[in-house]
């Protein structure tokens, strides 16, 4: 870690929507001058003084200057800070330095990334260079992955103090949600399939569970992309399209944790519907995603468009008996901006403030392997995330 760093959090990207929202979650819960220190950063002066007026934040708000591709700016900003909290994507365009210049100065980083492919590179370069260092860079903590990770790892803590054991076999199941796209996950998904288009192998990496486990592959995992009755769920599900980035999480997390659920286990995500789909339907409609204009980079949904959405999550863990636990996971604003930011913004202060390196060491981490436990106390009263045993 840096010693005596300027801020315990940056926000690298706050120009951006979701950065803004980040910037604002942290204006509203903490000020500025006070418990948190804090600073906005971004590739130009001009626009992060013109984000500080239209959150409301003071003139004494720090603002730093970093290109995303100006690897001694990066550094100089990572000595400066515990943690950067950073939303710059697509982050396979934009990100590898910034994780290079966090590993150099042993700050820690979260980001909000869901591409897969660019998480594995960056897990195989920089790794065994943040045990060194001390950074711990936790990977993929908004919507994507954290209510998901942790969603499994809390029913698998319940399951084991009301049966004796962690389960083998975890469903996750999306029980509703509403929320809106923005540009920059537009750009986000753009990035991946020209990847894919240069590289064949990268379209293998995204349809393996295992890719983030580096050495270790696990057994065949249930179907997840077939719309079928599950009587253990009880209801029709179909596929959901965060999936394939989640499960990585899911199984990296198991695998980082020593495999506590079994090198056996098994999970799969899906989304619950109320029968069998009408044909040629697309079920991502239902929750509000695809129908009208396709936002650009910046673009998003509205304050109030962000404040109705929500989402209630279902993990359903299956003992070798049959038994089950079922434990849910809502959050209170749409998942990928309104909860996101905030669940972001949280994830950063934990490492900062709450996850020692006895406890979690320098490396490239999952964000319920990283800190579980601080999340779950901090994400409820501070992030509108909510988790609870339903039987």
């Amino acid at each position: 870690m840096p010693t005596n760093p300027e801020f315990d959090a940056v926000v690298y990207g706050a120009t951006g929507y979701t950065g803004r929202l980040v910037a604002e979650h942290l204006l509203k819960s903490y000020g500025t001058g006070g418990e948190v220190r804090w600073a906005m950063a971004g590739r130009s002066a001009g626009k992060l003084a013109e984000v500080r007026d239209l959150i409301g934040a003071p003139a004494s708000l720090p603002l730093i200057v970093a290109d995303a591709h100006d690897p001694a700016a990066l550094a100089a900003m990572a000595r400066r800070a515990k943690v950067v909290i950073t939303t710059a994507g697509p982050y396979q365009l934009y990100g590898a330095d910034l994780v290079a210049a966090c590993v150099g100065a042993g700050t820690d980083y979260v980001d909000l990334t869901g591409e897969s492919n660019w998480i594995a590179a960056m897990i195989a370069a920089h790794d065994a260079n943040a045990r060194e260092s001390g950074a711990r860079i936790v990977f993929s903590c908004g919507f994507d992955s954290i209510p998901f990770d942790l969603g499994v790892w809390f029913v698998q803590r319940e399951t084991a103090a009301r049966l004796g054991a962690p389960a083998p076999r975890v469903r996750g199941r999306v029980r509703d949600l509403v929320g809106g796209l923005s540009g920059g996950t537009l750009a986000s998904g753009m990035a991946t399939m020209a990847a894919v288009r240069q590289d064949p192998s990268v379209g293998k990496l995204l349809a393996d569970p295992f890719a983030l486990t580096p050495g270790f592959v696990g057994p065949a995992q249930p179907d997840g992309d077939t719309t079928h009755e599950d009587k253990v769920t009880g209801s029709w599900v179909t596929s959901f399209m965060m999936a394939g980035i989640n499960t990585k999480a899911v199984h990296r997390t198991n695998f980082l944790l020593g495999h506590p659920w079994g090198q056996g286990f098994q999970y799969d995500e899906m989304q619950m519907i109320d029968g069998p789909p009408k044909e040629g339907a697309a079920p991502a409609a239902a929750f509000g995603l695809g129908a009208g204009p396709m936002p650009k980079p910046g673009e998003g949904p509205t304050k109030a468009e962000r404040e109705a959405g929500y989402y209630d999550l279902l993990f359903i863990a299956e003992a070798a008996d049959g038994r089950t636990v079922r434990a849910a996971v809502k959050g209170d604003m749409d998942p990928g901006y309104g909860s996101t930011a905030k669940i972001l913004a949280e994830a950063g202060l934990a490492l900062a403030f709450d996850v020692i390196h006895e406890r979690t060491p320098g490396g490239c981490w999952t964000p319920a392997a990283a800190m579980a436990e601080p999340l779950l106390q901090r994400l409820p009263p501070r992030a509108g995330l909510t988790f609870e045993v339903e039987a």
